[in-house]
């Protein structure tokens, strides 16, 4: 039987020296301890997927080339597939190279290279076209990247080459219930061509993306795997018997995480792997009592734990002494670093010094900005002080329609519930709740306020959560026009046409706001690539 080793983990971008050790630690795992004939590597292991513009300096290139050669020259007693960057007479693919006793003895080039959502590998790299099949202890085996399981010729290609299984090795980032849509791909590609196909992933954090891991397969007779390990490393072990087409599980933990624990997972391994891969030691943000500021500090805690991680409350004229008692609170539950610093008398010295120029002009939304603006000034001093990365605790919801303060709370340099709709806030946090008391149910249950003018409610200027967050749904997430939504959702026309005016008019607010973890098929930033500066206007009823 072929034994087959998958190394579901994580590799830093541009960390080649560190991906390197990396590697040659799971080679001799895979050989000395599973007594593995072959272990394969993810996407673009060695230099950490996506390593975007990095691949375009010669001197980056040059080192993966060194760092691969190191690599093979010590490989013995197993067959090794590492993904990586290859230049190869000026013209840059995302390969893979396949190592046996000391020398690569084949290299495939990835075929199928995505340019959509949060991917832009044509920018970066070429095409290939021939197929790889290298025999391992008797049993021919392809080998596919990523993408290229996603369509059927390469498949189809190895199959004809005399494949008998199909090794894809995946940088596959996570979307909600995304294992739904890779089983069913496994599935479609044995249906063409009878093949078992395996499917590794990797994981960890880069920037917004979240790799979840989650691998699994497909066997001769069409039977999928559970997926493996979810959002964690793990060295899987499978075995191959080629005559009948069967697939083992020997060493692979199971991970069937329901909806609402997965992207808690997803958002905490963002959280933690951005904080530590960028080499901070804590994090700050602003805790005011209400459910956005809550769910993160939970968050933070069970990424981070409470030590590495501070709370501030800035109370103003506007704050209640419910949202001081439920901080304070929440602060006991979570055992929180705590500072309570007003900002009011900040507050009065900005009206005072603005006094002359706002002479006649009545209060707005300038003096409740100026609120918010000044607790931002308060975090990132904290952090300028201490060295604490901020966490921003804005929602899609407020960063679709812009009811959130640019430099205010969006300043940070971290936003972990940003692909996060209200909605699905308050999902988080009565799940975290159940599993231990993390966020006072006050919380929970008290309407939602910025608590920035006197009785202040979100329901005065935003429709309900469960509205706005439908539309949301279908206008940025779905793209659907203005009169399909009405069609479809029964939601009256102005509501959805003033939502819609909300998400165009704030497009200048969300390209300066922090990076945070995708968790939907559309997140604002690396997905959502709309112009600011723009004479289209969507929300009649028909286009301009």
């Amino acid at each position: 039987m072929l034994r087959i080793a998958l190394a579901q983990d994580d590799f830093l971008v541009g960390h080649l020296t560190g991906n390197r050790d990396r590697i040659l630690s799971l080679i001799a795992r895979a050989r000395d301890e599973q007594g593995a004939d072959l272990i394969l590597f993810p996407e673009l292991a060695l230099s950490g997927y996506p390593p975007e513009d990095l691949v375009l300096r010669p001197g980056f290139m040059r080192r993966n080339d060194q760092i691969l050669a190191e690599i093979a020259a010590t490989v013995t007693g197993i067959d090794v597939i590492i993904g990586h960057p290859r230049e190869h007479d000026g013209v840059r693919y995302n390969s893979a190279s396949w190592i046996r006793e000391g020398r690569v003895i084949g290299v495939y080039d990835k075929w199928d290279l995505p340019n959509y959502a949060v991917f832009d590998e044509r920018r970066y790299f070429s095409s290939g076209s021939r197929p790889l099949v290298i025999e391992v202890a008797g049993v021919p085996v392809g080998l596919v990247i990523c993408e290229d399981t996603w369509s059927q010729a390469p498949v189809k290609a190895a199959a004809d080459a005399g494949a008998r299984i199909v090794l894809s090795a995946n940088a596959s980032p996570y979307y909600v219930e995304k294992h739904l849509d890779r089983a069913a791909v496994l599935e479609k590609r044995h249906a063409e061509t009878g093949l078992p196909v395996v499917y590794l992933n990797c994981v960890g954090g880069q920037d917004e993306l979240v790799f979840d891991g989650h691998s699994m397969f497909v066997d001769g007779r069409g039977r999928l795997s559970p997926p493996a390990s979810f959002c964690e490393e793990a060295l899987l072990l499978i075995g191959f018997d080629g005559d009948s087409g069967h697939v083992e599980p020997m060493d692979w933990p199971v991970a069937l995480p329901e909806r609402t624990e997965a992207i808690y997972s997803v958002i905490r391994r963002g959280l933690r792997d951005y904080v530590i891969k960028n080499g901070f030691e804590s994090v700050c943000f602003g805790l005011s009592g209400g459910i956005d500021s809550a769910l993160t500090a939970a968050l933070a805690v069970d990424a981070l734990g409470p030590d590495r991680v501070t709370a501030v409350m800035m109370p103003s004229r506007h704050t209640s002494e419910l949202s001081l008692i439920l901080a304070s609170e929440q602060v006991e539950l979570l055992g929180l670093a705590y500072h309570n610093i007003s900002i009011e008398p900040i507050y009065q010295a900005q009206l005072k010094q603005l006094a002359e120029a706002f002479a006649g002009r009545r209060e707005n939304f300038t003096e409740e900005n100026l609120q918010a603006r000044a607790r931002g000034n308060v975090v990132m001093a904290l952090s300028n002080k201490f060295g604490h990365l901020v966490l921003a605790t804005s929602n899609k919801s407020e960063l679709a329609t812009g009811f959130c303060t640019i430099y205010g709370d969006m300043c940070g340099g971290y936003a972990p519930i940003m692909d996060c709709l209200k909605t699905e806030v308050y999902r988080l946090a009565r799940w975290r709740n159940g599993q231990s008391p993390a966020i006072p149910e006050a919380v929970i249950e008290r309407p939602p306020s910025a608590e920035l003018a006197p009785n202040q409610l979100d329901a005065d200027r935003l429709p309900s959560y469960p509205v706005l967050d439908e539309i949301i749904t279908r206008y940025v997430e779905r793209d659907q026009h203005i009169s399909e939504i009405v069609d479809e959702s029964g939601i009256s026309e102005d509501i959805v046409r003033r939502v819609a005016g909300m998400v165009l008019a704030s497009e200048y607010k969300r390209r300066q706001a922090a990076p945070g973890p995708r968790i939907t098929r559309k997140a604002f930033g690396r997905d959502r690539r709309y112009p600011i500066t723009s004479g289209w206007r969507d929300s009649g009823l028909t286009p301009d």
